[in-house]
């Protein structure tokens, strides 16, 4: 694969696949997160004398224009942090956006509407990447949070520009999952919540085959916990997935791998802000009640198993933290994490959400930008987006 710093481009017509799925509420952009994480792409390429045409998806239109969806409230936030014009095109091909390419000089800037508002996008039309195609000299993908999505923009469009490569933003992804899990320091801990075994089969089975250290946490440690034997009371638990829990278990057993759970958590009779809580045993969880969160126990016993660790990989929170009394589990561990001297990287939307409310973001190695594609990752699966460029 190809790196967008192994380039010449100046005089170069650059077409960007980026990521500015961002969140917009009446007409204004609330966080931009997601723009700011290309900017060093971005800059690199104007930089350098770059014609920089960039394209991305917001929401899901399913190939028809939607207002509410349009990228029009993402240029005065981009022009701001970049402290220049960006012309806006009101659609992704066409006459008018071939013309306004045409007259494009060195370091000027185009974004082009809503990839996702033209159907061939999410269909990965080859008709549509051909387009897209015809529109540059060079083609960088920096959008990691959709490499698991094979779209025209990002897949199909490999086929039909010479010359394509991987922005910083895809680069510092593929390079962190590969310190991560290709080859790690050791010993390696994967810390892993969120409420559905059957969400994260794949994940965890490749995880066995990867890490020294599994820690389980979240709802759907009760499913594992249940497979035990144990009684969880109302806690959240996949009764189908129970003989999948037990094969898991057993293969980390197999496989020498330090299989960790729950030992106690935080229980109340429902998942509500005002809920009366009490700290459980989990071999005591009362018949009406449901574990919401790990208890103190646990919350030393995974520290002590994170102890020296060389490499922490973490995707789920371990209660559900957006309700305060629930969130003492998630935000402990932050804190571990984040000052256990480890290499730590960070997946997943709302692991990054509750490390932020943690105040701890800024002490991990690597935070990651795609949740889906992250989790596709650990799965050991191939993303289309990424396997297009290795093949360029």
């Amino acid at each position: 694969m190809k790196y967008i710093d192994q380039l010449e481009m100046k005089g170069k017509k650059v077409f960007l696949r980026v990521d500015f799925n961002v969140p917009i509420k009446e007409g204004r952009v609330t966080s931009d997160t997601r723009v700011r994480a290309h900017i060093p792409t971005i800059n690199y390429a104007l930089e350098r004398g770059a014609r920089l045409i960039i394209a991305s998806h917001l929401g899901r239109p399913k190939g028809k224009r939607v207002e509410e969806m349009s990228l029009a409230p993402v240029v005065k936030v981009l022009s701001g942090l970049l402290q220049q014009e960006v012309i806006f095109m009101d659609d992704c091909v066409g006459e008018k956006v071939r013309e306004a390419v045409n007259k494009m000089k060195d370091g000027d800037i185009i974004l082009l509407e809503n990839l996702r508002f033209n159907p061939g996008e999410d269909k990965n039309d080859p008709a549509l990447a051909k387009e897209l195609a015809s529109l540059c000299d060079i083609y960088i993908d920096d959008a990691f949070a959709v490499s698991h999505r094979a779209a025209a923009s990002n897949t199909a469009i490999t086929d039909y520009v010479k010359t394509c490569a991987a922005g910083f933003l895809l680069k510092n992804e593929i390079e962190y999952f590969k310190k991560a899990i290709v080859d790690p320091a050791r010993p390696v801990a994967a810390l892993i919540g969120g409420a559905k075994v059957s969400d994260k089969i794949g994940v965890l089975e490749n995880l066995i085959e990867k890490v020294d250290k599994l820690l389980v946490g979240g709802a759907m440690a009760f499913t594992f916990l249940k497979a035990q034997g144990l009684n969880v009371g109302k806690s959240l638990c996949e009764e189908d997935m129970l003989d999948t829990a037990r094969k898991i278990m057993q293969k980390a057993k197999d496989k020498n791998v330090q299989f960790v759970l729950p030992v106690d958590a935080i229980c109340a009779a429902a998942a509500a802000a005002d809920a009366e809580f009490t700290t459980c045993s989990i071999k005591d969880i009362p018949a009406d009640q449901m574990g919401l969160d790990i208890g103190p126990a646990t919350i030393t016993l995974f520290s002590d198993a994170l102890k020296g660790v060389k490499t922490i990989v973490w995707n789920g929170p371990m209660g559900m933290f957006e309700l305060a009394s629930f969130s003492k589990g998630t935000f402990a561990l932050a804190v571990v994490v984040a000052n256990s001297g480890a290499l730590s990287i960070i997946g997943g939307g709302d692991t990054e959400t509750a490390i932020k409310q943690a105040g701890q973001n800024t002490k991990m190695s690597y935070i990651s930008t795609g949740g889906g594609a992250f989790l596709e990752l650990l799965e050991g699966k191939t993303l289309p987006g990424i396997a297009a460029l290795d093949k360029c």
